[in-house]
């Protein structure tokens, strides 16, 4: 008999693994004399168990047991009464968006209560907080979201609300003119209109409120995750299953040494906007319904099996610019009904859901899951996902530039930044979260800063162009970092001309992806009302012809030629306002670093 009893390693051993590995840790497993040896073999099981798995296709009973295995090595840890293991704080930014912020809790409680990391006997556990920054404008949802704080409190995780007053009163401990230093980090948000602030500068609030919670504790890491994300990387609908013990793999990966900021990525959901989607989800929906022209209406469903994988951003419609290539093909869609349903209900669920890009999905372009060893996984990193990453005491240094700017592609402009300021040690890990654009229940998201719904059409207006010179600020960065920046910095002719530059290169690839949606949205209404399509009858219903016109008419409402989108990226004077907010920004960059390490300290 071993030493220590490990009945649920043992089983795991027996019933999941057949390789050489688990017969060896079998054979050690009874000479296990001390605790630190005993913990080797379950670091060496737990990998082996976690392909297994994938490989299952998320077998219950497997699943079950990988829960078990776990409890059991944290019994032994807190058996042993020595535990110098990572405390973690989960820091979830929110915007009125308490359904999706308490979904995403319920999330990580549930995976607390699956893998038990640190949980011990104590009703709090000592090792897991969360600190919720809250940005929310309406009082109600500020009342839920306090409501959902003290919800979890109960369910044994410690929770840290940090609302506007809290915000507020931090701010006003710093000096006037470092506050006024800072309006690119922090923002300058007026106290009566003290919400909405945007995520990026959130983030940097609240990195003042952690720097004062690493002061008191050297042990502690920092992970950023969005409100609309949960703690497992399950694509499928209605599948959570716990899958991934994140603390268990991130507390070894940041004890190996060497790695001050650390990024996962996301599963489910695309994310980035539905301004750079557009034509991608056109090809798809013309190949979808080109295939239903060709089979009965009271046909039983053929959408139903799995399509072929999606590679990296498949879903972008200028991947290029990001190195990354498509192979031009559409994508199937995956009818998600349940129980017997026809081709015409299939398309009825595709006219559903093509309203909710809006919001950020795409019907047939999720990303999925691809099980690789966490630690093996572990590479260098250019880009953060700053819905998912985790963030050392001293990589706090590190905010999110230009955030007064309201840009998006914050992720990564801050990743190519903290590559060149300390190399090794920004990594990325197979350690994805799933991302959920909407609410299930509703279909809609219920707070997305930029995208406008309350006329007919929706209005993509502030989004897109956000996520326009969000580009021009990523790719101007690309470019002078290859010159040296920030360590070197040019001067403001320099980098006015290659802001310029960038913005007339990105305006010419917005200008030819504009062109590729318009002609896929004609290609589109011509078979949405082709003479004897049985859409266009009965078959189809007056609701889905609804939802397939509502969905043509917002396309064109953002993307047709003189749609208010574009016409704000090319009007001249807030170009040039741009321009120089996003000059003025990179040249004030060494400043604002050297203004906010003062601050930390």
């Amino acid at each position: 008999m071993p030493a220590f009893p490990c009945p649920a390693l043992d089983r795991c051993l027996q019933l999941h693994l057949d390789s050489r590995d688990a017969a060896s840790i079998s054979r050690q497993l009874p000479l296990a004399g001390s605790f630190e040896t005993l913990l080797a073999l379950y670091d060496r099981a737990i990998p082996l168990l976690e392909s297994a798995l994938w490989k299952a296709a998320l077998k219950p009973e497997l699943v079950d047991d990988f829960h078990a295995l776990f409890a059991e090595m944290e019994r032994h840890i807190a058996a042993a009464g020595v535990d110098d293991r990572h405390r973690f704080r989960v820091v979830v930014p929110v915007a009125d968006r308490p359904q999706q912020l308490r979904a995403c809790l319920l999330s990580l409680v549930g995976m607390l209560q699956a893998f038990q990391y640190g949980r011990g006997q104590a009703a709090l556990t000592e090792k897991l907080g969360v600190v919720i920054a809250d940005d929310s404008r309406a009082a109600e949802h500020i009342a839920e979201n306090q409501a959902i704080a003290a919800e979890i409190q109960q369910l044994g995780l410690p929770v840290t609300y940090f609302g506007l007053q809290q915000q507020q009163a931090l701010l006003a401990d710093l000096p006037e003119e470092d506050r006024q230093a800072l309006v690119n980090v922090i923002g300058d948000a007026s106290p009566d209109a003290f919400y909405h602030k945007g995520a990026s500068v959130m983030r940097n609030i609240t990195s003042l409120k952690l720097q004062r919670l690493a002061q008191q504790d050297e042990r502690l890491l920092f992970m950023f995750v969005d409100s609309d994300q949960k703690f497992h990387a399950c694509t499928d609908p209605g599948c959570d299953v716990f899958t991934t013990n994140y603390f268990y793999h991130l507390d070894r990966i940041f004890r190996r040494g060497g790695v001050e900021v650390l990024t996962g990525k996301v599963v489910g959901d695309p994310p980035v906007s539905p301004a750079v989607m557009a034509a991608t989800l056109l090809d798809d929906a013309l190949a979808f319904l080109g295939e239903l022209a060709t089979l009965n209406a009271a046909a039983a469903c053929s959408f139903d099996q799995q399509g072929a994988e999606t590679g990296d951003a498949a879903y972008h419609d200028m991947a290029g610019l990001f190195g990354f290539t498509h192979s031009g093909e559409a994508c199937r869609f995956q009818c998600g009904l349940s129980g017997a349903h026809n081709h015409a209900d299939c398309l009825a669920g595709f006219a559903d859901r093509l309203n909710r890009f809006f919001d950020g999905e795409h019907p047939t372009r999720m990303t999925p899951y691809k099980h690789t060893d966490v630690e093996d996984s572990v590479s260098a990193a250019r880009t953060v996902y700053t819905g998912n990453y985790v963030l050392s005491p001293l990589a706090l240094q590190h905010f999110i530039p230009f955030a007064g700017l309201g840009l998006r592609m914050a992720g990564p402009v801050l990743g190519r930044l903290v590559q060149a300021a300390i190399g090794k040690a920004f990594v990325a890990a197979n350690l994805p979260m799933l991302h959920t654009r909407t609410v299930h229940e509703t279909g809609d998201a219920e707070f997305r800063p930029g995208v406008d719904h309350s006329a007919e059409r929706v209005d993509l207006t502030g989004e897109f162009e956000r996520q326009f010179f969000g580009d021009v600020m990523l790719f101007t960065v690309i470019e002078l970092v290859k010159s040296g920046y920030p360590s070197v910095m040019p001067d403001a002719h320099t980098i006015q001309d290659c802001v310029c530059t960038t913005q007339t290169r990105l305006r010419d690839e917005y200008a030819a992806n504009q062109w590729r949606v318009l002609d896929r949205l004609a290609s589109l209404e011509a078979l949405l009302t082709a003479p004897g399509s049985w859409w266009s009858v009965d078959e189809a219903g007056t609701r889905t012809r609804v939802l397939l016109q509502r969905f043509v008419a917002s396309m064109h409402a953002n993307f047709d030629k003189h749609a208010r989108a574009f016409r704000l990226i090319d009007d001249e004077v807030h170009c040039r306002q741009r321009q120089q907010a996003i000059v003025d920004a990179l040249l004030t960059y060494e400043t604002d670093r050297e203004c906010w390490q003062r601050v930390l300290c």
